[in-house]
């Protein structure tokens, strides 16, 4: 509104009076902070998706079920994408996963030299395809969320369980031997419980998030 008053008084020859010159000031600073401010987001999310891929070797076990630490750490990774694409937009999203894909498989790599095994990428391709497959999937159907409804619960909520059941079941399609453990649909269901409830925590901020001015 700021910038189609500044633009028509300009074309009929006046002075721009100074409250519409401050509110226009005021949305292009916003719009330069934004514009800014996504990388940080981007880093937050490369950063999150190391630590859950550090976190998994890291096991603990009740009642025959053994879990990793990293299920604690994944929904928090789908809900830094939502945001940014809520508030920055579709495409940023794209280039978030991408960045923290590659910075999944660089940590990898580099870790194999740290500890001086032998690097296979086949070791970390079952991680690495449910996770950007799952990420892709999760975008999509949030981005349409944003665009065709009002910020629904429930939606949402499914939306971010659907990801964890993408990204589980291309690992387990591409480490198949997995099945042949005792526990492991029990574990299967059991993570899926425990991230569903951290999920329906995080999509109470999700729904609250304002959209980007750009969005």
């Amino acid at each position: 509104m700021a910038n189609k008053t500044v633009k028509r008084v300009k074309t009929l020859g006046r002075k721009v009076p100074r409250k519409y010159e401050s509110k226009k000031m005021e949305v292009e600073e916003v719009l330069k902070v934004e514009n800014e401010s996504w990388w940080v987001y981007v880093l937050l999310l490369s950063t999150i998706v190391i630590l859950a891929q550090s976190l998994k070797d890291y096991t603990f076990s009740f009642d025959n079920i053994t879990l990793t630490y990293s299920i604690f750490v994944l929904p928090i990774v789908y809900f830094v994408t939502n945001y940014i694409t809520k508030k920055y937009g579709y495409t940023k999203s794209i280039v978030g996963i991408s960045v923290s894909g590659v910075s999944l498989v660089l940590f990898s790599l580099i870790m194999s030299f740290v500890i001086g095994t032998k690097f296979s990428f086949y070791d970390i391709c079952g991680g690495f395809c449910g996770y950007v497959v799952s990420q892709f999937v999760n975008l999509t159907i949030y981005q349409f969320l944003l665009v065709n409804t009002n910020n629904s619960f429930v939606l949402i909520y499914l939306t971010y369980l659907f990801a964890f059941v993408v990204n589980y079941l291309f690992y387990t399609l591409i480490y198949m031997n997995l099945l042949v453990f005792d526990n492991y649909w029990i574990s299967y269901f059991t993570t899926l419980i425990i991230q569903g409830i951290l999920c329906f925590l995080l999509t109470f901020f999700d729904v609250n998030i304002k959209r980007g001015i750009e969005v």
